[in-house]
This record gives structure tokens, C-alpha cells and sequence, in this order.
């Protein structure tokens, strides 16, 4: 936790009360204490991204409207959760706050850069947390946690007052201990999708998305596809040029959202995170926008892929959290830092604004592992059916 508002939660909690008092419908959150990413704003406070260069900025005027509709909803705001310097990296790993450690393993990583948000859910701190997604920030240290994350269709839920990184894929969403918690947050937060699809067509996706996982993880999602009475294997076309546009344009962004500052005080940004917003600022525009056209293409072959199947499934992370002390992962035999690459099987498809619920394997031993299931946009409601089932019959639930 970066700030615990105490003050603030007493009175929140008093309103409650007071409702309920009066025989007023409290609303589905009532009392339920809730934490948020250190890049919502708060009224009174100042938003820092996760940035100390931001500690003095001055304080927002209103909450975010993600915090606002979860208080209408009865919900209690406790405290702000770290995370990565302006949600660039996959480690929350930070140098003014903190490093965020893993409740299942306090030598580990939680992931990022919603890593406090994460972890304060997987500790039992809170029972539902808000993160932000860009390229798989709330479904990565979901799986790394052992809890359950969802990243909406692009542009599902309400981003007024989140300070922004990459408005291409910038979304917001909830963590929970339960898919039915997951759902609730969902719907209060304003999340609205069609009927689920009774008996859908599901399939696992292979190629790019089942290189670079562990044994137990290729396991696991064997185990699902035996829970489902068997599911094809299908691939998506492209996916290494397409998690290569999803970095392209991330940079890209990134860097021209934070130019000004790097002109102007480039030493008071955190030295891992200043580099990668340095060199995406560099970029040539053409590049971008061959990176926008290929996003077209990719985005269509999911179209037709999603004509013969409703849900697919893929890993959220290959492996299990990394050490602190050794914040790396193996892609294709090499060993990479963690804090730009455990987003390989996250990043193409928050490319394409798909939405996503990362689901915690049931694990009888061993750190936290997940899966991502993902719908076509607006298949959200099939998604928290299917997580359901399977939540159901045993494959999927909190680790520990």
C-alpha cells in the first residue's frame, strides 16, 4: 500500500451505515473494503502513476469515476496500491515506492505493474482491488497472485480520471477471490455485455501460446480442455509481429505522452522506465503507423477465428513469479528481464482490445499459475459463464 486513508474509509463507512439505518438499499458493495492503483485519482490527494517525480503534484479535484461508481455501490475505499513507474513494466519493481512482494512466496516478484493491487487481494488485505491494463498489467500479476483479474473489452469501462499510458489499450478493471466477486465488481464498475452463449464453443490456442510455458502450466490447461470433454487446438497468424506493433506502439505513445518531462527533468524519472519511454519517443511516425495497419489485419484473422469458436483459452503468464533478486524469465531458451517480457501472451491480445478474464489454475502444491480466457468484444457475459463452470468443477479457484 502506497497510502492508507483512513479517515476517509470511517466516513465512508459511517454513510453506509447510516443508510442502512434508514432502510435504504445500501447497494450490492455495501461495506466492502476495496484498494486502488496508485493511477486513480482521489480527491485530496495527488496522483502519482507510481512516479515519485509526482508526490508534490497538486491533489485531484474529484475521485475517478471507477471509485465513484464503486462507492455508489457501497463499496469503502481503504487505501492506493503500488505499482510500476507510470504503469511501464510487469515487475512493480519501484524505485521511490517500493518493491511489491509476492504473498505467496515474499522472495517473488507479484507482477505489474498492478502488482499492489494484486497482491493486496492475495494477501487477504482486501477482498477487491482496481488495477489498469495496458498490455496485461492486471492479468499478469493476477496469475502470478493466484487470483482472478479481468481486463474489459477495450473501452468497457469508464477511464475518467485514470491517468493515462497508452490510450490505444489503456483499460481498467477489477481483482477478486471469486469469479462471482470478479462479476459483481464488474457490473457495478458499469460493465455491460450480451447473453452468454449457452454451451460455448471453446478452444485452446497453440503456436505462439504454447512455446515458453512451464510443464505444470501446459498441465493445466490440459486439465481444462479434459473438464470440457476435449477442445480443438487453433492458432492466430502473426502473433510475434503482433506483440512486436503492441510494443512498437506502446512505446511510441508512451514516450510522446511523457516527452515534455523527459525534456524537462529526465533524471527524476525512475532510470529503468526513463530508457524505454526515451527510446520510444524516438520513434519514426511511419513506424507507428505501419504498426496501426498491421493492428487491422491482426485484429481481423481474430474476427474469423472467433467466427467458429466463443472462448479460447491461453497461458497469462508462462511461468511461475520470478525472485526479486533475479527478476527474469526464459523466452525461446534465453534469458530475459521480466519487467518488459512477461507480457508475451498478454500483449497481442490487449492489441486488439479483446476482453479477457485471467482465471488461477487450482494448484495442489506449488506458486500460483493462471490462464486467460478470452471472447470476442462484448463477450464478456460468456466468459464469466465458462470461468464460472469451471470454477465449478475444481480447475479453477483462489491458490493457497
Amino acid at each position: 500500500m502506497t497510502q492508507v486513508l483512513e479517515a476517509r474509509a470511517l466516513a465512508q463507512a459511517d454513510r453506509v451505515d447510516a443508510l442502512v439505518a434508514a432502510g435504504g438499499d445500501p447497494g450490492p458493495l455495501a461495506g466492502v473494503p476495496f484498494g486502488v492503483k496508485d493511477l486513480f485519482d482521489v480527491a485530496g490527494l495527488p496522483t502519482t502513476a507510481g512516479a515519485g517525480m509526482l508526490r508534490d503534484a497538486p491533489p485531484a479535484t474529484a475521485d475517478a469515476e471507477a471509485i465513484a461508481r464503486f462507492e455508489a455501490a457501497g463499496a469503502v475505499l481503504v487505501a492506493t496500491l503500488n505499482m510500476d513507474e507510470f504503469a511501464y513494466g510487469f515487475a512493480t519493481i519501484n524505485a521511490a515506492f517500493g518493491t511489491t512482494r509476492n504473498p505467496h512466496d515474499r522472495a517473488r516478484i507479484a507482477g505489474g505493474s498492478s502488482g499492489g493491487s494484486a497482491a493486496a487481494v492475495a494477501a487477504g488485505l482486501v477482498p477487491l482491488s482496481l488495477g489498469s491494463d495496458t498490455n496485461g498489467s492486471i492479468r499478469v500479476p493476477a496469475a502470478l497472485c493466484g487470483i482472478w483479474g479481468m481486463k474489459p473489452t477495450h473501452g468497457g469501462l469508464p477511464m475518467q480520471g485514470v491517468y493515462p499510458f497508452v490510450d490505444s489499450f489503456d483499460d481498467i478493471g477489477p481483482f477478486a477471490t471469486s469469479v462471482a466477486d470478479l462479476e459483481l465488481a464488474w457490473r457495478a464498475l458499469g460493465g455491460q455485455a450480451g447473453p452468454a452463449r449457452e454451451a460455448p464453443r471453446v478452444a485452446r490456442l497453440g503456436g505462439w501460446f504454447a512455446r515458453n510455458i512451464c510443464a505444470e502450466l501446459a498441465a493445466g490447461i490440459d486439465g481444462i480442455a479434459a473438464a470440457l470433454g476435449g477442445i480443438d487446438t487453433v492458432e492466430l497468424p502473426d502473433v510475434a509481429a503482433a506483440r512486436s506493433a503492441a510494443f512498437l506502439m506502446t512505446a511510441a505513445e508512451g514516450g510522446a505522452r511523457h516527452l515534455p518531462e523527459l525534456r524537462r527533468r529526465a533524471m527524476a524519472f525512475d532510470p529503468q522506465v526513463r530508457d524505454r519511454l526515451i527510446a520510444g519517443a524516438m520513434l519514426p511516425a511511419s513506424a507507428y503507423f505501419a504498426a496501426q495497419d498491421f493492428r487491422a489485419r491482426f485484429r481481423h484473422a481474430a474476427e474469423a477465428l472467433f467466427e467458429r469458436y466463443d472462448v479460447l483459452i491461453a497461458p497469462a503468464a508462462g511461468e511461475v513469479a520470478p525472485r526479486i533478486d533475479d527478476p527474469m524469465i526464459t523466452v525461446d531458451g534465453q534469458r530475459v528481464p521480466a519487467r518488459a517480457h512477461l507480457g508475451i501472451f498478454t500483449q497481442p491480445l490487449s492489441f486488439i482490445g479483446l476482453p479477457v478474464i485471467a482465471a488461477p489454475l487450482r494448484r495442489a502444491e506449488g506458486l500460483p499459475l493462471g490462464v486467460q480466457l478470452v471472447a470476442r468484444p462484448g463477450g464478456e457475459a460468456t466468459l464469466f459463464a465458462l470461468a464460472a463452470t469451471l470454477e465449478a468443477r475444481g480447475v479453477f479457484g483462489l491458490h493457497g
